[in-house]
């Protein structure tokens, strides 16, 4: 594949794919230790064809974004946080997890790299930054690798939901994401390669995506399928599924915070499927998603519509502007949300 040419991007109607841009970083484990790493134009993975992630799926990922501030600096969010969630979905998987402080500055050395593909300011873009952690050490039998390869490829995206700040329409599926003492907290392949299927089948009737409910009851919301879900009551209250088995947000545990600066009484908790009328508006937030305006749910054929099917809430609204706000640079998050990427 040729490489990208920044000149080439339409950033205004860039679409949520894949582009190869001139560096990615790689780091290999082997021996009890990972390597230095460093910054490659290949980008290819070279593994044996009895590698346990081909075999048994011991692969683990995270997903951030660079943000270019209005002064033509760029923004991290919370890198801290996707280092730590890897670490522990690496740990989950018996795989070595790749040093916290070290995935920080691989982030950063990797976007800087790429810096002419960190789409300009208010264009709706970012660079969005793909980490991962595979086992390629040689397996026949069900046991776990012992060499690892770390990589960071970037890419350059619009909205993950063509609407934007759409509402969309959303199905509950009778497939389960994850069961309870399962992977639904870590942030693994397996999770998603099973969930192709029932977002295939929803986007085939016309969804957005499915919403999974709970793998013991199908009754409670569990998460959607490319973020978590929250619903806004009808006195303003901020409402989120808690599980066992749903993937800790970052988005979600920061829109926690900002809901409680807003005197919005964030709350996890159990939240039934026959449950909606107590919400007033509802959405989908996640790194790609960032937030998202659900429109409407359909369960077992019954349609159940939130705020509206053509307009965004007023709090859903709120706390877009507020988060999307920190991660664009134009307005002081917490301290450590904002990670500044030094370009020189």
């Amino acid at each position: 594949m040729e490489k990208a040419k920044a000149e080439n991007f339409d950033w205004p109607n860039l679409g949520f794919n894949y582009y190869d841009l001139p560096y990615s970083f790689h780091a290999e484990y082997k021996d009890g230790k990972w390597d230095e790493g460093k910054l490659t134009s290949d980008s290819t993975i070279k593994m044996s064809e009895a590698a346990n992630v081909l075999h048994y799926g011991q692969e683990a990922f995270e997903g951030l974004k660079a943000y270019r501030r209005k002064d033509g600096g760029v923004n991290l969010f919370r890198p801290d946080m996707n280092a730590k969630r890897l670490h522990n979905s690496a740990e989950r998987l018996l795989m070595a997890p790749f040093p916290e402080d070290r995935f920080v500055e691989a982030v950063k050395m990797v976007v800087k790299a790429n810096q002419n593909f960190v789409p300009p300011y208010g264009s709706g873009a970012t660079l969005y930054i793909r980490p991962f952690i595979i086992g390629t050490g040689e397996v026949i039998g069900v046991h776990p690798a012992d060499k690892f390869q770390f990589h960071i490829l970037v890419t350059p995206v619009g909205p993950y939901y063509k609407g934007g700040m759409k509402p969309t329409e959303y199905v509950t599926s009778p497939y389960d994401r994850a069961a309870h003492g399962g992977t639904g907290q870590s942030k693994v392949s397996g999770n998603y390669a099973a969930s192709l299927l029932p977002g295939s089948l929803a986007h085939k009737n016309g969804y957005s995506d499915v919403v999974y409910l709970d793998p013991r009851l199908h009754e409670n919301i569990e998460e959607l399928g490319g973020a978590n879900f929250f619903g806004i009551t009808k006195d303003g209250k901020f409402k989120t599924p808690k599980s066992p088995s749903i993937l800790p947000s970052i988005t979600k545990k920061s829109l926690l915070q900002i809901a409680d600066s807003f005197g919005m009484e964030p709350e996890e908790t159990t939240i039934s499927i026959y449950d909606l009328d107590q919400f007033s508006e509802a959405g989908a937030m996640g790194t790609a998603a960032v937030i998202s305006p659900v429109g409407s749910i359909t369960h077992n054929g019954n349609k159940h519509v939130f705020y509206s099917e053509t307009e965004v809430g007023s709090y859903t609204q709120k706390l877009y502007d507020r988060l999307s706000g920190i991660q664009d640079g134009d307005q002081k998050g917490p301290d450590g949300w904002q990670v500044d990427v030094p370009l020189k």
